[in-house]
């Protein structure tokens, strides 16, 4: 009997040690911010043409930085409670994304156009590991904002799936430009 409760105690304290707080999630909604304006500044310093291998692979590293970011909000929303965030939280949550989601797109777009530039790098596999990053980065965001949106306040979901939507668009079109 001892041990049982011993036992139960264990998992109550790691249960416990595993769960995210509302604060951890704004905090990885930040980096997250954090990360798309460092994939947005790479991409946008790419040259048009004579762009490098080291930058290519540097944007790439970006990609999978910033997909890490979505992972790990991703886990921190799953395990934080209670549910729905506070209309606080959940506008605070949603004020950071609203303002990343413009850098975002923009990062897509620029990716989209400096597609030949890729193309152009002397080793040819370049396009096709930039449309396997849009294609993970892309399943990242939308678990993410999954989550995200049945987090919300009811008041807060039509402008979250709103920016979904959008970002939704512009990944089609950047993965279809690197088929």
């Amino acid at each position: 009997m001892k041990f049982r409760s011993s036992l139960v105690v264990l998992a109550s304290l790691v249960s416990a040690a595993l769960s995210a707080t509302v604060a951890d999630v704004i905090a990885d909604t930040r980096n997250i911010s954090t990360q798309v304006t460092n994939l947005d500044n790479a991409a946008n310093a790419f040259p048009n043409t004579g762009g490098s291998l080291v930058a290519a692979l540097a944007i790439h590293t970006d990609v999978m930085n910033l997909r890490s970011a979505f992972d790990k909000g991703t886990t921190d929303i799953i395990s934080a409670s209670p549910k729905p965030f506070s209309e606080a939280d959940g506008t605070t949550l949603l004020d950071i994304v609203e303002g990343f989601e413009p850098i975002l797109l923009d990062a897509l777009k620029v990716l989209i156009a400096k597609k030949p530039a890729f193309q152009a790098l002397p080793i040819s596999g370049i396009p096709t590991l930039i449309k396997q990053d849009l294609i993970n980065l892309n399943a990242s965001a939308n678990t993410f904002e999954n989550q995200l949106i049945a987090s919300l306040p009811p008041d807060l979901v039509a402008a979250a799936e709103a920016i979904k939507t959008d970002l939704g668009t512009i990944f089609v079109n950047a993965i279809a430009a690197y088929q």
